[in-house]
Formats: C-alpha cells, structure tokens, sequence
C-alpha cells in the first residue's frame, strides 16, 4: 500500500517542521508550495518533503497540484498549519483501504477554546446544512483531513480552483454514489493566521466559493469507484 499526504501550504515556516515530523513513516509528503515568501519551500525540501510549485493562489489549486503530482494508491489531504496531526491518517487510510469508506473525512474537535473561531464554526455549519439539503450526506463538517483513493479522486474531475476544492470532491462522491463518512479528530490551535478563515470576510468569501459548489446539478447516473 503507497500513500501520498498532499500538504497545500502558504507562509507555513513556523509550522512545517511539526507537521512533516508527523506524517507516517514510509509515506511520501507532497509540500505543494502556493507562493510562500516565508521560505516554505526551502523549509520543506531540507525536511525530505517533495516539494510542487503552484503559482496560481487558491486553496483548491494546491490541493490539485499535489493530487496531479501523486502516484499512490492512496491519497491523503492535510492542513499545513499544524491544527491536524498527520498522524491520524493511517486510520482513515485503513478504512478507505478495507472498504469502510470511499472518503472518509475527519470532524474537527477543537482542544481548546479559540482553536475554532466562532466565524468559521458558524460557516461551516451553514454548509453542512447546505451540503444535507444538496446531497443528503449527513455530515457535521468539511474538514481538510481526509483519505480516498488517487484514481478514484481523479476521476471525479475536479475544476473548482478556490475555497470550493474540499466541497465539490464531497458533492461529487455523493453524487456518484461514494460512501462518504467522517470521524472524530483533534483541532489543534493553529500556528500563524488562517489565509482564508482568519476573519470573517475570508469566511463568507468561502462561504461563497462554496454555495456556487453546490449549485452544480447532480449528473445522472453515478456509480461507486
């Protein structure tokens, strides 16, 4: 089993050494790096992280990146800020890899007061209930940690490039018949400041990107990978 942990990154210095030090032994760490100026990149590479460049900004032109740039059987998605630990991640792995899951995501439980901020808590609640009334998925968040296999994500042809990366890759397993579950993780406070729900006008542009996700019409027909 190969597995590839995709870690979009922007201005993450302070944090990369933590968070490299977590991925699981064997596994390769993909630092897709979106126009640091902090020496993230540098960081990175003298860590052992494969290291992509995406000029273009946007959380979900990362992630693809390091989708594109993977060629594990399994692949995994990481906040590079350290408020995940990428040491979770052998237990989503294994219930994708066991046929629990298609993609399994993991739900955020902060450990400490002001680790969720209450602009993004209340975000993500809206397109929880969103994501139900779209798909009928019965989730409780849209979190980055998550597990799936490489083929079956590419097939999914994703396009949204922004915030709406980590949305439209769960409306679209749904709408292709995915089993899509989620699991308990701790929410550690970040190190630095969010990019994208740092305030609330990040939150709500967010928000934006993706209720234009959900707006997508469920094609016909679908199928499980």
């Amino acid at each position: 089993m190969t597995v590839d942990v995709v870690l979009p990154c922007l201005d993450e210095a302070d944090a990369l050494p933590w968070v490299l030090a977590r991925v699981p032994a064997g596994w390769r760490a993909i630092v897709v790096d979106n126009g640091s100026s902090d020496g993230s990149a540098t960081v990175a590479a003298a860590l052992g992280a494969t290291v992509v460049h995406e000029p273009r900004r946007g959380f979900g032109a990362a992630c693809h990146a390091g989708l594109l740039a993977s060629d594990a059987e399994f692949v995994c998605f990481c906040d590079c800020d350290a408020s995940l630990d990428p040491g979770l991640l052998p237990g989503l792995v294994g219930a994708v890899a066991d046929g629990s899951a298609d993609l399994l995501l993991g739900r955020r439980r902060p450990t400490e007061r002001g680790a969720w901020p209450a602009h993004a808590r209340a975000g993500n609640l809206v397109l929880s209930w969103l994501l139900r009334r779209r798909t009928g998925l019965r989730l409780h968040d849209l979190g980055p940690l998550r597990a799936a296999r490489r083929e079956a994500l590419l097939g999914l042809g994703l396009d949204d490039r922004r915030s709406g990366y980590p949305l439209q890759m769960v409306v679209r397993a749904a709408d292709a018949g995915w089993r899509v579950r989620e699991v308990d993780v701790p929410y550690l406070p970040r190190t630095g400041r969010s990019k994208v729900t740092g305030t609330w006008k990040g939150t709500w542009q967010a928000v934006h990107d993706m209720r234009r996700v959900l707006d997508e019409p469920a094609p016909a027909g679908g199928g499980r990978p």
